[in-house]
């Protein structure tokens, strides 16, 4: 059984090595590889405090093997281990054989401290001084002075100590914590540099230089940087949470101090402080990774937006628009006459925001609803739902508190939402709201007409110019029924039945994919041409993939573009012979949901919120939509054709769960997201 599964876990750490992969790129530009970079490290991060903290408990507590491939836990994490070792040295083999340098000779250094002129060391002081000394708080530790709490991902300082404080008792050891209120990275004045040079230095540097003027009258025998992970899961118990806001308000402060499962060390500390670490943590060696370089490579990411560098960024461009959106004509008259499709971020998010913007103001329009899973702290889409509620439309909002990593600030904007008048209803607990839905009641020449936008992504407005999305607006009557009942689902808990444009998680969405898929297979089998194609971020559903497998040995066609976890094993001879996985990494991060069957000639095209994972299934409100008009398919079609075109910025998955990239050779360079910049968008001029 489990030779018929790739490990999920294993399988995300393989799109972490394709994300460094960019980095390592020559061919991206030295400052978006240095971003590259900062992702990859991000995300190790993620995985940590997630899933390598998720199979550390299954392993204390003796957990049964889980997922279709029933590997323990105790053998996927010493492959990970592996894998992950390996992952980090390249991550600072980078960073100081190629990016350093090489920015360096592009004006961009990060100075080292050996390296500080006179003038900059006098700066430096000067600056630690007044602006860091303020605000550290220098420790030291005894059986009477127990080693300090220490934040999730925070950077932190060892000190070996010699000598007697003033109360006449002997140091060994101290401890610096950096706030995060102070920059990790600081540039230097114009006037210390070179003319038309960047220097930047890092905080753990100023802060190790100066550190024995922080423990006066000791003797300072090292200062060493150290961080550590923590579990960040939150835990909610389904039967005994009465107040969803409280009990996560108090799970979020607990995660900071969540269960060591990681820490990073400067590899210059000596052993036996490295021990003491360990042993403090209750980490083993397993769980330690000394690193050539700052423990926190993430912050490097605030100097990847230089004004005067464009050469060392992504050329610049004009998000464009769908021809029917260039009118004068106000968005409700628009979508009387015809539907859109927008394709981010190639196409604008801006009408989307209009579209709530006109709704708020519009004294035709008597209720807005809308589901928010991820909108970012100061959001247009959360102050036209303000503005709509404070002039007395009826407004509800579904907001998902258990986002992850984004529970704090739903909560503030669910207050907001609240305090201005809106209806705010919570996620169900325990089945996430994810779907993407707004939905405007407007009254129309005496009638009342629905208008919807339905969505792949979030609407956040920060990530709709990274990521690729599809983005309906309609009026459609049926479709704006079936969105009617859905709302009606997550506010009311009814069920909403009898949909004929839409499925949902997770009653419907499950059953119509396997049927679709297990209908190919009869077609197949029938001697007809038969194929399914999914885009999404990820496949891990044992039963779909069970459909797959029974598919591909009757003959269908399957390709699947999967940006991350794929458990399927494509290529097998005798199981999945025709089942072919791609993943797209590049200058986006590829978002967008959806999902094709040929249908004997008849072809469907639905759009979706919902991946092919277990959770989007069963354990989640998700919704998916049917593309029906012929221009928005073909649309769709050719998009599909064209990311299985791709072979520049591909990566093909293998039987054994590891990638190959493709590379166009002699045969001509086909990438997806360039064309769709050269077809979509527009170059945006740049001055010299």
């Amino acid at each position: 059984m489990r030779d018929l599964y790739i490990n999920r876990e294993l399988s995300l750490l393989e799109f972490h090595k394709r994300v460094l992969a960019q980095a390592q790129d020559p061919d991206v530009p030295l400052l978006e590889r240095l971003r590259f970079l900062c992702i990859s490290c991000t995300n190790l991060d993620e995985f940590f405090e997630i899933r390598v903290a998720g199979l550390k408990q299954r392993m204390e507590i003796g957990a049964p093997a889980q997922g279709p491939e029933k590997r323990p836990a105790e053998e996927v994490f010493d492959e990970l281990r592996v894998g992950i070792s390996g992952m980090v040295e390249q991550q600072y083999q980078l960073l100081n054989k190629e990016l350093f340098p090489q920015l360096a000779d592009a004006g961009v250094r990060f100075v080292h401290s050996d390296d500080w002129t006179t003038e900059q060391y006098e700066w430096l002081t000067r600056y630690f001084n007044e602006q860091v000394v303020p605000v550290l708080t220098p420790l030291t530790f005894d059986p009477s002075r127990p080693f300090p709490r220490i934040l999730n991902k925070s950077l932190n300082f060892i000190v070996r100590l010699h000598g007697k404080d003033a109360f006449g008792r002997r140091r060994h050891r101290g401890m610096v914590q950096a706030p995060r209120s102070l920059p990790r990275v600081i540039p230097l004045p114009d006037s210390i540099s070179k003319p038309g040079e960047h220097n930047f230095v890092f905080l753990s540097s100023i802060i190790r230089v100066h550190v024995e003027s922080l423990f006066p009258g000791l003797d300072v025998d090292g200062c060493y940087q150290f961080r550590v992970t923590r579990n960040s899961n939150l835990y909610v118990d389904d039967e005994e949470v009465s107040d969803l806001v409280r009990a996560l308000e108090g799970q979020l402060k607990a995660s900071r101090y969540g269960a060591a499962v990681r820490i990073e060390i400067g590899h210059e500390c000596p052993d036996d402080l490295r021990e003491f670490l360990l042993d403090h943590f209750e980490l083993s060696d397993d769980d330690a990774y000394m690193v050539d370089g700052p423990v926190n490579l993430n912050r490097l990411a605030t100097v990847c937006d230089l004004d005067d560098r464009a050469e060392l960024l992504y050329p610049p461009f004009t998000q464009g628009l769908p021809e029917e959106l260039r009118s004068d004509k106000d968005i409700f008259s628009i979508l009387d006459q015809k539907n859109v499709l927008l394709h981010h971020p190639y196409q604008s998010f801006a009408p989307v925001i209009d579209f709530l913007g006109a709704a708020a103001t519009d004294p035709n329009v008597l209720a807005i609803k809308q589901t928010l899973y991820r909108t970012g702290a100061e959001s247009p889409i959360v102050d036209h739902l303000v503005t709509a509620a404070r002039s007395g439309k009826e407004v509800t909002v579904v907001i998902e508190l258990m986002a992850r990593f984004d529970e704090a600030a739903n909560i503030s904007l669910a207050n907001r939402l609240q305090e201005a008048g809106a209806h705010v209803v919570y996620g169900l607990v325990g089945f996430k709201t994810h779907a993407k839905m707004t939905l405007v009641v407007r009254r129309n020449a005496g009638q009342l007409v629905r208008y919807m936008h339905l969505g792949t992504g979030n609407y956040h407005h920060a990530t709709t110019s990274v990521y690729t999305d599809y983005g309906y607006l309609s009026s459609s009557k049926r479709l704006g029924e079936d969105v009617h009942k859905l709302f009606l689902q997550l506010t009311s808990l009814t069920r909403a039945d009898d949909m004929t444009r839409m499925l949902a998680s997770p009653f419907s969405l499950f059953d119509a994919l396997h049927d679709k898929i297990r209908r190919e297979t009869a077609n197949a089998k029938a001697g007809k041409p038969a194929r399914v194609i999914a885009k999404v971020n990820s496949l891990n559903e044992p039963q779909l993939i069970d459909a797959m497998y029974e598919a591909s040995q009757a003959g269908v066609q399957i390709d699947l573009i999967l940006r991350g976890i794929c458990s399927l094993r494509p290529g097998v001879k005798g199981l999945s012979e025709n089942i072919h996985v791609r993943s797209i990494v590049g200058r986006f991060l590829e978002h967008s949901r959806v999902y094709y069957f040929l249908n004997d000639g008849k072809e469907e095209f639905y759009c979706s919120s919902a991946d092919l994972m277990y959770r989007n299934m069963f354990r989640r409100n998700e919704s998916c939509f049917e593309i029906r008009q012929k221009a928005m398919k073909e649309q769709i079609r050719h998009d599909l054709e064209l990311f299985l075109t791709d072979n520049c910025q591909t990566w093909i998955l293998n039987g054994d769960g590891s990638y190959t990239r493709l590379s166009p050779g002699k045969n001509e360079r086909i990438a997806a997201q360039d064309t769709f910049l050269e077809n979509l968008a527009s170059p945006k001029l740049v001055k010299d």
